[in-house]
């Protein structure tokens, strides 16, 4: 046995005996102290969007609150939403998706209390913008740097999205008949023009992609759904009775069928709305609005999107049409339940997938960049360009199984040292959402005892 089976085996009992359940405890003890927040304000967090799509910011400080959002779900409605997704109900059965809607709506209050600390605790950076995120709340929560270090590397790591990569080269090469080395070769100079505009570009990309990814799926979506309708209350039946009951095709990490059902819906749900990892707190913190609350709430829309609109949509689609119990890849359920309804999918799937990808890969690169100037001010942006490149490559012709479990590895840890340094900062978390739309641009003080990195000190004199 290598030294891989054994990091596997922890990643599997970090996220069956330690991810997954903080993530529901947790988020149930914010939503109980935040009266459930992410239910009662919901039309409150709709409004709030609204407001900032028709409210011009006049603040010249950061980026437009809705470039920051559209930053964020980009990274979260990626390829996870309909390949990765489906794996949960192929190994934890249909009771899977209520499992990851729970998931969802714990994730929301645990999103919205570290997009919050993020603004709180937010510097003011030399590009005229912001850098927060964990890397600066974490400071204040363990009174030093090293939490703070370590989540910044943590992020390095979980930064580099080599499986989506490949799953779009490949997808595209394969469908296309284009040779592989121009596609990794224009699709990575792709990822390094987004990346190095920072969130700013990024936000400006994915608002211009992910509308139109979301329009046209949920669109072909809802009408598999429509053409299918009278099997959707047996199917929606069975997801809630098979949660208790149990009917994962394969055994689970607790050794049963029910706990099996729980340990991969939650484990999907996290990792498809990148639930506690730190890195939306990143992006939303250079929103130019300066009331952290608004930009907070745009998490639980955020939430809302990826896991009850678009991985919804995907698991449906895989249950109404049967195909999901089909022996076949994850990454071609979808596209079997689409290719029975409409024409073209071996051109339209490809297109998807690097819409979403391309969205998915700049926000996390962008993200990496800003936690390696972090860790080393001078060197780290120039020493990530390089790293990403040479991960990006390497990974197009081997295996990224590997990759993926350092990644899921780090996001585990991730999301436990962001919990604990949420919960010992609490008492900073404001629920308070009803601030009117003109009182958008009005100063918050700056967060006691702050501690500037090397890289934004000049800014912080």
């Amino acid at each position: 046995m290598d030294l891989f089976y054994y990091l596997e085996f922890f990643e599997d009992h970090l996220w069956g005996y330690i991810g997954g359940p903080i993530v529901i405890i947790f988020g149930l003890y914010l939503s109980i102290i935040s009266n459930f927040l992410q239910i009662r304000r919901f039309p409150g967090a709709l409004r709030i969007f609204w407001n900032f799509l028709t409210v011009r910011s006049t603040n010249t400080t950061g980026v437009h609150p809705i470039k920051t959002f559209f930053a964020s779900v980009g990274g979260c409605v990626g390829v996870g939403n309909i390949v990765a997704i489906c794996t949960a109900i192929q190994l934890g059965g249909p009771g899977a998706l209520f499992w990851i809607w729970v998931t969802a709506l714990m994730g929301m209050i645990i999103k919205y209390s570290e997009v919050f600390l993020g603004l709180k605790f937010r510097i003011k950076n030399q590009e005229g913008s912001y850098n927060g995120g964990p890397m600066y709340y974490l400071q204040h929560a363990f009174k030093g740097k090293t939490f703070a270090i370590l989540a910044a590397i943590l992020l390095c790591i979980y930064g580099v999205e080599v499986a989506q990569f490949r799953i779009v080269t490949t997808a595209i090469t394969s469908n296309f008949d284009v040779n592989e080395y121009l596609v990794i070769g224009v699709f990575l100079s792709l990822i390094l023009f987004a990346g190095s505009g920072g969130v700013r570009r990024v936000g400006s990309i994915s608002s211009a992609t992910i509308p139109i990814f979301v329009t046209l799926y949920v669109g072909m979506g809802s009408w598999v759904l429509i053409n299918n309708l009278s099997a959707i209350p047996t199917v929606v039946s069975q997801v809630f009775s098979a949660a208790f009951s149990g009917s994962a095709v394969e055994g689970g990490i607790f050794g049963s069928a029910m706990m099996a059902t729980m340990s991969h819906g939650i484990r999907r749900g996290c990792y498809t709305g990148d639930i506690g990892i730190g890195y939306a707190s990143i992006i939303h913190s250079e929103s130019s609005t300066t009331i952290p609350e608004k930009q907070a709430t745009l998490a639980i829309i955020d939430i809302f999107l990826d896991t009850f609109i678009v991985c919804t949509t995907s698991i449906m689609l895989i249950l109404v049409t049967d195909v999901w119990s089909t022996p076949m890849p994850a990454s071609m359920l979808v596209q079997t339940a689409l290719g029975n309804y409409f024409p073209y999918m071996h051109y339209f799937m490809p297109f998807f997938l690097f819409m979403l990808g391309y969205a998915t890969i700049n926000a996390y690169f962008c993200v990496g960049l800003k936690c390696a100037d972090f860790i080393w001010p001078h060197y780290g942006k120039k020493a990530y360009f390089i790293y990403c490149i040479a991960a990006l490559i390497f990974f197009s012709f081997h295996e990224v199984s590997k990759a993926q479990t350092l990644m899921g590895i780090a996001g585990g840890l991730l999301l436990i040292i962001n919990c604990i340094g949420i919960y010992r900062l609490r008492h900073h978390l404001s629920f308070n959402i009803d601030i009117k739309p003109e009182e958008i641009q009005q100063p918050v003080p700056a967060p006691p005892e702050l501690e500037c990195s090397p890289s934004a000190s000049a800014a912080c004199e």
